[in-house]
């Protein structure tokens, strides 16, 4: 029933519409304040992440299998990692705003969202997680408010799945 008010419901997609501002307006100041640095470094926080990790309260480590993926791929690649976060964050911010590819633009957001908590940064993670899952619930509705009314109908029609109500 709330899956239903969320995919189809038009008073849903002035909410969705929303929340999907707010985040995209978090993302996109995000993303472009590390863009007009021109001076964006993630090693730092990177090598904070290896050497504090997230730990329980037995003092063990919670998440070892992601501290050994920043280590021993994330820290190794940094310049990709250097040019993804900045460029990730802008893009997400701007696809969230302009109601574009909607879905898409939150699951990376999500991505992102997931991998700072895994790091130990909890800040205001936990809400944006939260309200990423509804957007990504809502599927079209949460676009449709915005440029996904005329880009999901032209995907589909171009790709040749007019399936009813599928999700982009």
């Amino acid at each position: 029933m709330f899956n239903n008010f969320l995919r189809e419901n038009n008073i849903a997609a002035a909410i969705l519409t929303i929340i999907r501002l707010y985040l995209g307006y978090a993302w996109f100041n995000a993303g472009l304040g590390k863009l007009q640095s021109g001076a964006f470094d993630a090693s730092g926080f990177l090598k904070g992440a290896i050497t504090n990790p997230v730990k329980g309260q037995d003092g063990n480590m919670v998440y070892g299998w992601y501290v050994n993926f920043l280590e021993s791929f994330a820290l190794p690649n940094i310049d990709v990692f250097n040019f993804i976060v900045p460029w990730g964050e802008t893009l997400i911010g701007l696809g969230l705003m302009l109601g574009c590819l909607t879905t898409a633009a939150m699951f990376f957001g999500l991505v992102m969202n997931f991998s700072f908590f895994l790091a130990g940064t909890v800040s205001h993670n936990p809400t944006d997680i939260f309200l990423g899952f509804i957007i990504l619930t809502a599927g079209y509705n949460a676009g449709r408010i915005g440029l996904d009314r005329w880009v999901v109908p032209f995907i589909r029609r171009t790709l040749g799945t007019n399936k009813a109500k599928a999700t982009v």
